[in-house]
């Protein structure tokens, strides 16, 4: 939702992209606030997605093949939209991160390089590439929408995984109220903090160097050969 009111802003162009951010923030009723929570709600969704790994590993969950291959499907989405989301309020970090995380694709044997071109949509991080980046930023929620039914499809089908290890269709208690009341908690307790970091402390997950415009003849001090 928070994306929605961003893209009436945005501007996907090298040269305006980053100024339009700084429009949002500075002009836009409110859009310091919703940009805030946009980027931090990311982090926060995140934070989430590896506990819920964390969770599955835990409980073994992996033993359920086709719902936890999915998931891995989904997470493989979710980092794609990430990734392609950072790029685009063309900041340093935005700009450098695409080139470097981009150019790894050019290990791949005989068609490495084609294969980054064609990601590019030229010979650099440019223009095209940043505009398809909007396209894809956009198109993958309704991608990872549709996953997600599948998974909990398949999720139905063998059954949340539990501390005992064991499933048994004797001992169950209706979802609502004693899971709604408990999701609705936990939900609230999300939002509080995803409010609080947004408010109190809204760069504290960012990167500084993506304060400065993209540069492509100058590349951030911390970012080097390993």
């Amino acid at each position: 939702l928070t994306g929605l009111f961003l893209a009436m802003h945005y501007t996907a162009d090298t040269y305006s992209a980053f100024s339009s951010v700084a429009h949002i923030c500075r002009d836009v009723n409110y859009g310091w606030l919703i940009r805030n929570i946009h980027a931090n709600g990311a982090s926060l969704f995140f934070i989430c997605i590896y506990l819920h790994i964390g969770r599955g590993l835990y409980y073994g969950s992996y033993m359920y093949k086709e719902t936890w291959n999915i998931g891995v499907i989904l997470l493989f989405l979710v980092m794609a939209t990430a990734f392609v989301g950072y790029v685009l309020p063309w900041g340093q970090m935005s700009f450098w991160g695409a080139t470097v995380i981009t150019n790894l694709l050019s290990a791949v044997p005989y068609m490495g390089n084609t294969l980054v071109q064609w990601i590019w949509g030229g010979f650099s991080v440019d223009k095209a590439t940043l505009t398809r980046f909007f396209a894809f930023h956009f198109i993958f929620p309704f991608l990872i929408a549709g996953v997600s039914i599948v998974h909990l499809l398949f999720l139905h089908e063998t059954g949340s995984n539990n501390p005992t290890g064991m499933t048994s269709n004797q001992d169950k208690i209706p979802f609502h109220p004693y899971f709604s009341f408990k999701d609705i908690l936990g939900f609230i307790m999300l939002l509080l903090v995803l409010m609080t970091i947004s408010l109190l402390s809204p760069n504290l997950l960012g990167d500084p160097e993506n304060f400065t415009p993209a540069n492509p003849l100058v590349t951030p001090p911390h970012i080097q050969p390993e």
